[in-house]
């Protein structure tokens, strides 16, 4: 399973909408377009989640394509970071020093 970012979504796409351009390209086993926390907004951005082949071939056939009028970027997902704490330093011990 490989996992894409899907960047420069107009705030106008659905998860159905998304759904529908990708499954052209192979099966779509996740969708999740990130919302403002606050706000409740769409961020402009999401994941789509695929098999490594289909989303091999999604990847370049939708990266540069025109969406609404907004080109996409389509790449794969990096992991973030979740060694160490993470999220603004973390708690790594450091406090402790202190004392």
């Amino acid at each position: 399973m490989t996992k894409l970012y899907v960047g420069n979504l107009p705030f106008t796409a659905t998860e159905e909408s998304v759904r529908e351009l990708f499954s052209q390209h192979g099966t779509v086993e996740k969708i999740s377009l990130i919302s403002d926390r606050d706000t409740g907004r769409p961020r402009g951005f999401g994941f789509v989640e695929m098999s490594s082949a289909d989303a091999s071939r999604a990847m370049q056939a939708l990266n540069g394509k025109d969406f609404d009028g907004r080109a996409l970027k389509v790449n794969e997902a990096q992991e973030r970071e979740r060694s160490g704490g993470g999220g603004g330093g973390g708690y790594r011990g450091g406090g402790s020093r202190r004392y």
